[in-house]
């Protein structure tokens, strides 16, 4: 029998964490939904510079920016700079980081389905060249 799930919607605090390990520098995430079903809701509060490793999502993932600039890539260099209002949809599958700028934190809302599975850490000289390509430094 399938049920209904109605998660915090605001009305209580959520137990927010420091992310490590499948993250590079200070990246907190605010489960808002858990785990249902294959479906995943977070809030990811992300400070300059922080990023998640290289990962992929069973059936797909929907970012929506709430906050600050940031960046999304796949592995063939696909994507750019996202902004405050910015809906991303990442197909299964698609080998892919995102985080925010260097200079800006970033939050975005993180919908995920299907399982994930976590890869290496995106590399400094990475993560240069897609803040190079955007902001032409």
């Amino acid at each position: 029998m399938s049920t209904i799930t109605i998660a915090r919607g605001g009305r209580q605090g959520s137990p927010a964490e420091l992310r490590t390990g499948t993250f590079v520098g200070e990246v907190w995430g605010d489960p808002v939904l858990p785990a249902t079903g294959g479906w995943l809701v977070n809030n990811v509060h992300f400070a300059p510079g922080g990023r998640t490793n290289w990962h992929t999502h069973g059936v797909g993932q929907v970012l929506i920016v709430t906050a600050g600039e940031g960046f999304v890539f796949d592995e063939h260099g696909n994507g750019g700079r996202i902004g405050v209002g910015d809906v991303v949809h990442i197909p299964g599958e698609t080998q892919h980081w995102h985080g925010a700028t260097s200079s800006a934190f970033m939050t975005h809302t993180a919908i995920s389905v299907g399982g994930h599975d976590w890869g290496r850490e995106v590399t400094a000289d990475e993560y240069r060249q897609a803040h190079d390509q955007e902001f032409g430094a």
